[in-house]
């Protein structure tokens, strides 16, 4: 098939090992920032927060997160260029949402005589909401939203990428815990560009299940 999206499919996989040497140019990372803050979500909630680790200093902390487990993701973390943290807000409110409304007045997507009835959508929020306000397995979904979209961006611009949710939240929300304000982090997203030398997966070829298992037609 001769198509630009399946072409970024194909070429994409799960870098092992990068190359220490090479960095993401800033114009690439502003493309990558702006696909992530336009990455859909139920209701348009947004319930995320993004943490760029670019620093030495930052990547140090993150490097110290895997004290206690899952020590085979760690060396990306000094050897990639940089790493993305992507956070979920456990306990989504109206409060919150209301932030969502109000921006959509200032765009021009709602008016401003409607606001209140734009507030119908959060009903999908208390349906998957407990007594104790925690709605983390609803926001956490959305981060994932965010992820997909991500990859595929920065495999359009010839980035290399590793999905990690080999990481370990406890400790990152004790390392980052003032970067993330109360927000949960599962999972990372390792950018940069793979060591042609020591890489495996780079020349292996993709493999999946053929359309016939996975797809049914009705």
């Amino acid at each position: 098939m001769t198509n630009a999206i399946i072409a970024d499919l194909e070429k994409r996989y799960t870098t092992k090992r990068y190359d220490p040497t090479k960095r993401v140019p800033k114009q690439d990372l502003a493309v990558i920032y702006e696909a992530m803050r336009l990455s859909p979500s139920s209701i348009n909630s947004q319930p995320w927060k993004f943490i760029v680790i670019e620093s030495d200093a930052a990547k140090q902390r993150m490097s110290d997160t895997f004290a206690n487990k899952f020590q085979f993701n760690q060396p990306h973390i000094k050897a990639a260029s940089h790493i993305i943290l992507f956070a979920y807000n456990p306990k989504y409110t109206r409060e919150d949402y209301a932030k969502v409304v109000d921006k959509g007045i200032a765009d021009g997507r709602t008016k401003p005589a409607d606001r209140e009835a734009a507030f119908g959508a959060y009903a999908f929020v208390d349906l998957n909401t407990d007594e104790a306000g925690n709605n983390g397995a609803w926001t956490k979904s959305q981060t994932y939203l965010a992820l997909g979209n991500t990859m595929h961006a920065v495999a359009r611009l010839g980035i290399d990428s590793t999905p990690m949710e080999g990481v370990d939240s406890e400790l990152i929300g004790q390392v980052f815990e003032k970067e993330l304000g109360g927000y949960i982090c599962d999972v990372a997203l390792v950018l940069g560009y793979h060591s042609s030398e020591e890489d495996y997966n780079a020349g292996l070829p993709k493999s999946r299940l053929a359309k016939e298992q996975v797809i049914q037609i009705l």
